[in-house]
């Protein structure tokens, strides 16, 4: 999805961290309880030390529309966790993204053609009235809204299983996207094997199946991925093994499913927080996930070895573009009332999007 930002002045870019920082304690002053600045759990540490809460997407989304009171909601994260945050809040509130080249590349794997292209496929060739379409929170607010239309609803990666469960409750097949590892990880959880599972590839025609193989699937996982989980393997997970042989391996269900057979334990990034925060005083642990929220685990929890998987360490790269200078930038935007890089999402488009939200949550 092309996305614009303005270049920002040479005041923001050239100053030094702790003007821009200043710049932004001041408009924090001025704004008061009118400005709530979220963080996600992966931006880096000169933006995350001023958020007003930190979590994962529909958390920090949940947070804000609950506090009322804030009427410009900074979201310190990629596009589609701003888009999650408008559909949720309040008509008086305001969410704003600092930059917005900070997209997400496995939500923009699935986007709104191509999944009305696979949908008109499956009519064709099967009874879709029996597949009932999941998307991840880490999908466009089109592609929300797209399941809320279909009988469909959005899971996260904490409640997967209880939406498939659902799902699975409802119809006889599962078309699931963006992210094919973690719809395959939760499918194993749930006891089916890879015979169950097709992949769908939205750049070949019919997804690259056969009739046949779109017939018998019971879960259609969409060939998508997250870029940054996708790089553990499982020669990190021995590596990690071979050099700490206590070590406890906690992966996100992002990462491949060779990976997640290896590790210790499987969860979210709260749950990751959770398991790191409750091990005992020296425990080593290996955890797969994006390095800023490993590498701010290590530092919380100095009685303990905290590591990432890769000795290369991987940043989520879009969620990196957001800085304290574009942070300082968009706050001195707002104070001077003259807001910039809000994020809208159409009357038509939130509507449905609540309607898979809501599903979601009554299931969970």
């Amino acid at each position: 999805m092309l996305r614009l930002q303005v270049p920002l002045p040479d005041r923001y870019t050239v100053a030094p961290l702790e003007e821009n920082e200043a710049r932004i304690r001041a408009a924090k002053e001025l704004l008061g309880d009118q400005l709530l600045i979220l963080g996600h759990h992966y931006q880096r540490d000169e933006v995350i030390q001023f958020a007003d809460a930190r979590g994962d997407s529909f958390n920090l989304a949940r947070f804000a529309a609950d506090n009322a009171a804030a009427t410009h909601i900074v979201f310190c994260g990629v596009h589609f966790m701003a888009e999650a945050a408008d559909i949720l809040t309040g008509p008086h509130q305001h969410v704003y993204l600092p930059d917005l080249n900070a997209g997400c590349s496995m939500a923009d794997m699935a986007d709104t053609d191509s999944v009305d292209e696979c949908w008109d496929v499956l009519s064709e060739v099967t009874d879709v009235e029996a597949v009932v379409p999941i998307t991840y929170m880490n999908s466009s607010a089109a592609l929300k809204a797209f399941v809320g239309r279909n009988g469909g609803a959005v899971c996260t990666s904490s409640n997967a299983r209880a939406v498939l469960d659902w799902a699975l409750g409802r119809g006889r097949q599962l078309l699931f996207f963006p992210d094919q590892h973690l719809g395959r990880n939760t499918g194993y959880q749930m006891g089916f094997t890879e015979a169950d599972m097709r992949v769908w590839n939205p750049n070949l025609e019919a997804g690259g199946l056969e009739e046949r193989e779109i017939k018998e699937a019971t879960f259609l996982l969409w060939r998508g991925h997250c870029s940054v989980h996708q790089r553990f393997t499982p020669d990190h997970v021995r590596a990690a093994r071979a050099e700490h042989p206590s070590v406890t391996v906690i992966v996100h269900p992002e990462c491949a499913h060779e990976v997640v057979e290896l590790a210790d334990e499987v969860g979210s990034t709260e749950y990751i927080l959770r398991a790191v925060s409750s091990a005992p005083a020296g425990a080593a642990i290996a955890v797969g996930t994006e390095i800023h929220m490993v590498q701010r685990l290590a530092q919380e929890n100095p009685d303990k070895t905290v590591f990432s998987l890769d000795p290369l360490v991987c940043p989520c790269s879009t969620m990196f573009r957001i800085d304290a200078p574009h942070l300082a930038w968009c706050l001195d935007q707002i104070v001077a009332g003259q807001p910039v890089n809000r994020i809208t999402v159409d009357d038509d488009t939130a509507e449905w999007a609540r309607v898979a939200l809501r599903r979601m949550l009554q299931i969970t």
